[in-house]
Order: C-alpha cells, then sequence, then structure tokens
C-alpha cells in the first residue's frame, strides 16, 4: 500500500534528526553532572559523534520504527527501539573493547545511554501519539476502500486495517461470489461482477482484489477499470487460493520466496538456538542425573535378566541418515526380533523392562545421542528401518517428518501417540503430529513438550509397552 509507505520520505530523515538532538542533549546532562560544567571540551564531542552516526545507520535499517500511524503499536515501537539499541550498544562496547580504547568512563556510557533511550522512546511516542491524534479528530479517512474476493487473505486485510487504523480508512464491503462466513455476510455488497457499478455510484479510492492468480482476465479488467476511473488498484496475494494449499512467505532483502510449507527449522538462527539448547540440557542431564540414576538402572537390568546393560539399533535419522540409537535394555537377549515392534503383555519384556519403558527411562542414553549430533531433546521420534521401508510406501507423508532431527520426546508422544502402530491409521495421526511440530515449530514449543514429558514420567505411560 503506497499511502502507508509515505512514512519512509520524510519521517526517515525528520526522527532521526530528532533522535540526535535528544542523545546531544543525554551527553550534555551527563557531563553537567559529572563536572558540573556544562563544557563540552575533550573527547566528549567525538564519542557523540560515533555515538549519533552509529545510531543513524542502525535505525535506518529498521523501517518499522520510523512508523507513526495505527498499523504499528506502541508494544511494537518499544521493541523495535529496544532492539536496536541493543544492537548499538554491543557494537560500540564491542568495537572499544577490540580497540583496547575508552572514551569515556562505563558509568558515564551507561547513564549516557539510559537517558539516550528513554529519551528517544518518548520523543517518538510522543510524535506518534500526537500524529495519530490529529488523524482520529481532525483529519478524514484517506483511503475508501473494497475488497473483490473474502478471501483468508481479504478477510486478515479487513480484519488488520479495521484494528490497526480505523481512522485512517473507511471499509466500504466486499465483493464475493463464493460463501461467506455468517459473520461476513453484512459486509457483502454483492457479486464480483457488481463491483464495478457500486464503484461508480459509492465513493471508493481503492479496490484490493483478494483471488487467485489465475483470474487474469478479471484482474486485467479491473485494472483497466480503475486506472479510467482515477482509483487505486492494489492486489492481496490469495497464494492458498492460487496453489490450493498453504503457502508462506520468506524475504531475501526486498524479494518475497514462496514455500508450500512452513519450516521455522530451516532458518538459520533457530537452528543454532535449538542445537545450544540440546548440547546444554542433555549436558546437564548427563553431567547430573547420570551418575545417580545410571548405576541403580544398571545394577537392576544387569540382575533380572541375562545381557548386556545398553541396547544399540540402527534408526533412520534427518534425511533418512542412519545413526546407532542408544537404550537401556528392557528385553531378554537371543529373541531375534529386534525390528519388530514391541506390544502389549509381549513376552520378551523383563520385569525390570516393563517400568523402564512405562516412565520413559530406557530412554536415557539418547541423551549422548543428542550430544553427537544424532538426535535433539525434541522432535519426530526415530522409528525403526522397517518401519521407514513400509510406511514411507503407504503414506506419502511420511518422509517428511525426516526432514529434521529426530528426538528424544516429541509433540506426537505427549499427544498420546505413543505404543503400537498396527492399528489403523495409528502411524497417520503420528505422522500428523510431526508435521504440525515441524511447521509451528517455536522454542516454547519445545520447552513446552518437555515439561509435558516429565509430568508423563512422574505418572507413567499407559501405551508405553
Amino acid at each position: 500500500m503506497v499511502r502507508y509507505a509515505h512514512y519512509a520520505d520524510s519521517t526517515r530523515f525528520l526522527l532521526p534528526v530528532l533522535d540526535v538532538a535528544i542523545i546531544f542533549g543525554a551527553f550534555r546532562l551527563v557531563r553537567f553532572h559529572v563536572s558540573q560544567s556544562w563544557e563540552f571540551a575533550g573527547y566528549a564531542p567525538l564519542l557523540f559523534i560515533i555515538f549519533a552516526l552509529l545510531w543513524w545507520m542502525l535505525s535506518r535499517q529498521y523501517a518499522n520504527i520510523f512508523r507513526l500511524d495505527r498499523l504499528i503499536t506502541y508494544a511494537e515501537k518499544l521493541g523495535y527501539l529496544l532492539r536496536t539499541f541493543l544492537m548499538h550498544g554491543a557494537l560500540l562496547l564491542g568495537t572499544a573493547v577490540l580497540l583496547q580504547r575508552q572514551l569515556m568512563p562505563l558509568n558515564e556510557l551507561l547513564l549516557v545511554y539510559g537517558l539516550a533511550m528513554t529519551g528517544v522512546v518518548l520523543g517518538r511516542f510522543g510524535v506518534a501519539f500526537c500524529y495519530r491524534s490529529y488523524q482520529r479528530y481532525f483529519a478524514e479517512p484517506h483511503s475508501r476502500f473494497v475488497i473483490v474476493g473474502a478471501s483468508e487473505s481479504g478477510q486478515r486485510l479487513y480484519h488488520f486495517l479495521a484494528a490497526h487504523d480505523p481512522a485512517g480508512t473507511h471499509f466500504k464491503g466486499f465483493f464475493a461470489d463464493e460463501p461467506v462466513a455468517p459473520a461476513l455476510r453484512p459486509l457483502v455488497r454483492g457479486t464480483v461482477a457488481e463491483v464495478k457499478a457500486y464503484c461508480q455510484a459509492t465513493p471508493v479510492d481503492e479496490i484490493y482484489f483478494a483471488l487467485p492468480f489465475d483470474n487474469h482476465q478479471l484482474i486485467s479488467e479491473l485494472s483497466d477499470f480503475a486506472i479510467h476511473n482515477f482509483l487505486s488498484f492494489r492486489i492481496v496475494p490469495d497464494y492458498h487460493g492460487t496453489m490450493r494449499q498453504d503457502v508462506s512467505v520468506y524475504h531475501y532483502d526486498h524479494l518475497p520466496i514462496l514455500t508450500v510449507r512452513r519450516e521455522p527449522l530451516a532458518m538459520w538462527a533457530n537452528q543454532v538456538l535449538k542445537r545450544s539448547f540440546d548440547v546444554v540440557f542433555s549436558g546437564l542431564v548427563i553431567g547430573l542425573l547420570f551418575p545417580l540414576l545410571m548405576p541403580v538402572l544398571a545394577l537392576a537390568i544387569k540382575l533380572d535378566s541375562r545381557g548386556p546393560v545398553f541396547f544399540k539399533q540402527m534408526r533412520p535419522g534427518r534425511r533418512n541418515q542412519l545413526f546407532p540409537c542408544y537404550k537401556l535394555r528392557t528385553m531378554h537377549t537371543g529373541h531375534g526380533q529386534t525390528e519388530l515392534q514391541a506390544c502389549k503383555a509381549d513376552p520378551r519384556v523383563t520385569r525390570v523392562g516393563y517400568y523402564l519403558r512405562k516412565y520413559n527411562l530406557d530412554e536415557l542414553p539418547q541423551f549422548f545421542n543428542v550430544l553427537l549430533g544424532h538426535m535433539s531433546v525434541v522432535g519426530p521420534r526415530p522409528n525403526m528401518i522397517s518401519q521407514l521401508a513400509e510406511y514411507s510406501q503407504r503414506l506419502q507423508t511420511y518422509q517428511l517428518r525426516h526432514a529434521v532431527t529426530p528426538g528424544i520426546t516429541g509433540y506426537a508422544q505427549v499427544n498420546g501417540c505413543r505404543g503400537e502402530t498396527r492399528a489403523p491409521n495409528a502411524m497417520e495421526k503420528r505422522v500428523e503430529y510431526d508435521l504440525k511440530y515441524m511447521e509451528n515449530w517455536s522454542f516454547r514449543m519445545d520447552l513446552e513438550i518437555i515439561g509435558k514429558t516429565v509430568r508423563n514420567m512422574v505418572r507413567g505411560e499407559e501405551n508405553a509397552y
């Protein structure tokens, strides 16, 4: 929307000038506080110039902090400002440490940051408040618009503008051929074919097209109509309607990239965060819990049945790469059925093994797999090789779960998908949960899954046999 981009023409210059004035005031106040003099000499002017230039450059990289309209909330504005100041401080202090230069005592520099940050935030908020008050009480709506098509994208645009910029926009109605939800029916003014007549009879400034891109003829007709009637014609991308499946949009600089699946874990920053947590968490478990618990479990296993304490089995991991998955042994040795799923009252399971499985203690050695990078703390559970061959043929989406690193626990497991998968649709449900996890991953989600896993361990799993 061009009208909502005009902030870049003026406020990109005016607001940084206001910021620099506030920063200059912060330096002068600190100097007066320290020396009881308004004299601005020595290294102070040089540090001010470096401080102000660095802020000017960083702030211009984050255009949203220049917004004045209601399309960005005060909380979002505060978040952008604080993030930019953190980057500013890290760069300035980091450079000073590397160069081993100190132009100002640290306590004075921190005081400058405190005053500058408070002043810039209050200044930006004050300017935004005055602008929004003017728009609300004195200015006329600058956009009277209709939306052609009641697609998900069109509805999201309507709700967004209604919530963020009610004073600056005036929604005239939807024009749709498809059925709409009961709540939207009063907002529908007619069919798509009636939009031209409506715009000629009613004052309208903008037409938003929110239908699939394959309506080439309709797009061309509405575009020509808008040009000849002095209207703005905007296209709201309806990727779901065009692709007939969910689509996510990423931006490389200003270049939009479409993907048919959301992949939060494909982002480098998320990978680093998840891997860092895996290493720290598994290191803590191995260092603090294993010395206390493993000797007791190992002794119980050896006293209960003959055989080794640990069990190793090759499992398919990320991109179907096989890795040795470690577990505490829960079955008798010599049964020759390592690729056969355990079932209820399975005679292969030992007495101690039953409780190890019930309370998920047999999975503890897999924290070594996490340290080695074979597994993650949270992710789709690694199935057996025989299951990989079987379900890859039966389920089209089964292979997708192997696009990420498998986990000790997972979203499917904490939602009750444990035990045998011989029942109809049992594996389908498990894969469904795995894909939901992959498409909606967040660090908070991982923590919630870990918390639910610990709770289930204390209670005991009914389907873990």
